[in-house]
Order: structure tokens, then sequence, then C-alpha cells
């Protein structure tokens, strides 16, 4: 396959896995293919860690599960809950052959960021998380950490995507996004996830009551406090599109503030927000959690930084063609809640 350098399509990756740069245990699954990533499912096998780790450049992730950080082993199937503020590794069906000049790079899926499940992708000599070398090949493992909210995990929930990018990135654009605290008639500008809420059951979508889960946030006067440890779902007072020959990923604006962290899963993919795509107005949610101190968010406030690339051909479906559950959106919870 010649490839041309950026972000390789849905095209592209249907015809990766012909080629065998993408591999997997079963077949993949309708919609497993986005616009420009894969979805990676779970795999049966996982492991309660006492803490996080890197391989590093010398040994696999395999080497590194000795009894020094292995808790104890878990069989998915049939589901296991995975309790918040705990943190596991999850073996994935999909691995990876990449040819020499082209890489891949991983994130949270969109509802995984939503419910403050804390995850990581790793590979075999690892020195970084979600950052897979050019010319990799080998099985990949993704480390999850749920923060606020237990969930129950099964074989084939799909957690995280990757991209796959030919040749070295090129940054076409860089979009700031501010907060949105200004809604009208009444209406809430955010949500506070509730502590010790119940189990979330990652199968069931448009099942979960959302008020055993979170609470509605309020600011009559444009302005809330960031609580330390809390986690809100806020919006962007921006509306976002990415041009169908582009991909985008959210970036932190400034790390140096340190008083907040402004975003979980940060894919957007060709055509969301797109007006022919049905994205007028589409929003970018935040997935905020306040850090060390108490901290004051205002209204129009910058909160991220939207980073865009090229494609390296055209995509086949873009993003809200053939439905999506975020296409013009606006603040909106995860999937897994009942909606309106």
């Amino acid at each position: 396959m010649t490839l041309s350098p950026g972000i390789l399509p849905d095209r592209a990756l249907s015809e990766a896995v012909v080629q065998g740069w993408i591999a997997s245990d079963a077949p993949l699954e309708t919609g497993q293919i986005q616009p420009a990533s894969l979805d990676m499912r779970l795999a049966r096998r996982a492991w309660r860690l006492r803490a996080s780790f890197l391989p590093g450049p010398s040994r696999t992730v395999m080497d590194c599960l000795d009894e020094d950080v292995v808790m104890h082993e878990l069989d998915l199937e049939g589901g296991a809950v995975l309790e918040t503020g705990c943190v596991y590794l999850a073996e994935l069906q999909e691995s990876l052959s990449l040819p020499d000049a082209v890489a891949a790079f991983a994130n949270p899926k969109s509802s995984t960021g939503r419910l403050d499940v804390f995850t990581r992708v790793i590979g075999d000599q690892s020195s970084a998380f979600d950052q897979v070398r050019a010319g990799y090949q080998g099985p990949l493992y993704v480390e999850i950490s749920p923060r606020t909210f237990s969930v129950l995990a099964r074989p084939g929930d799909r957690l995280v995507q990757v991209r796959l990018r030919a040749g070295e990135m090129t940054a076409l654009d860089a979009v700031t996004l501010s907060v949105d605290l200004k809604a009208g008639d009444g209406q809430p500008v955010g949500y506070r996830a509730k502590r010790h809420s119940p189990l979330v059951d990652l199968l069931k979508v448009g099942a979960h009551d959302p008020e055993r889960f979170w609470e509605p946030i309020y600011a009559p006067h444009g302005r809330i406090v960031l609580d330390p440890g809390e986690f809100y779902i806020l919006c962007s007072r921006e509306a976002v599109s990415v041009p169908v020959d582009q991909a985008a990923e959210m970036a932190p604006i400034a790390p140096e503030i340190g008083e907040f962290r402004a975003h979980y899963a940060g894919f957007f993919d060709p055509g969301f927000g797109v007006d022919a795509a049905g994205g007028a107005g589409s929003r970018a949610v935040l997935e905020v959690r306040g850090r060390d101190v108490p901290f004051i968010l205002d209204h129009g406030q910058a909160v991220a930084r939207l980073v865009y690339e090229p494609m390296s051909s055209d995509v086949k479906t873009p993003y809200g063609v053939a439905g999506s559950n975020y296409q013009a959106q606006g603040l909106k919870l995860a999937k897994h809640f009942k909606q309106g």
C-alpha cells in the first residue's frame, strides 16, 4: 500500500487489515473501523496491578508481570468489575505489525473519557504511553483505572482507539477552545460526578439513570469553582468542525497552569461538526478534573487546544454520515446514560 504522509483513513485501515498490519484474535466487528481510527477490543485476560509501569526498551509487557507488580489475574469472560481507584492491565484483541514508515498513537474513546475511566495503551519495549513506534510488531495492552465509577467490563468492550500515521506528524493548525458557562433557560452548564455511585455496565447503552451518577452544575454569574479531585463534564463555547480531509486531537492549553486537566479523550474524526455530515453547531465536550487547590473557572476561559493534521488520503465515510452518538452535540454525557 502506497501512503502519503498523514493520518490513515478508514479505507487505508481496511487495507491495513488485509495487508496484516492489523491483526486480531477475532474478525473485526461492524463500526470498529472509524473514519480515522480503529476501536480496540478488550481480550479475556486482565491483571490487577500494584502500580502502573512502562516496560522500557529492553523488556516485553509480559516480562514485567511478576509477583512484584501483579496482585491477581482476572478473567473478563462473563464480566468482571474494575473498581474505582485500582489499576488494571488488559490484553487487547488487536495487535500490530507496522511497516517502518507507519507509527500508531492511542486515545480513550469519547465515552471512556466521559465515564472518567483513565486508560493508556502500551506495547512491548514501550518507553511512553499511547505511542507505538514505527515498525512495531507485537501485542498491545491497555492500562485501565476507573477514577469515579466502577465499571463492569467484558471481552469485546471498546475503551480505546488507535490512529495510524504515515511519516512524521504535521500540524496544520491549532485552535484554542474556551469553556461555556452561560447556559440559557435555567439549563445546567455542566455536570459533576457523584461519588459512591452504582456500577456502570459498559455493555448497556442508554440504560443508566444519570441522576444516580451526576449532579447538574449551574453558573448564574458565568463562574464555577472546581473542587480538587472532582470530575466535571463541561462544554466548549466554540462550535467545532473538522474538515473531511483532516483529523484533530485535543491537547492541553497550558500544562503549567496545573490546577485542572481539561481533556481525557481527544480524537476528533474527519467530518465532526461539518454541516454536510449533520454536525452543524457541534461543541467539544470537556472532561475536566480539578487538581491541587480549588480553582475558579470563568465563562470564556481558555481550557484546551484542538490540533489539526492532514489525512493521508480520502475518507470513505466521514464522522456522522453513518450515525454517531456525539455528532451535533452540545453538553452531553456518555452514551451509557439515558438522554433527555
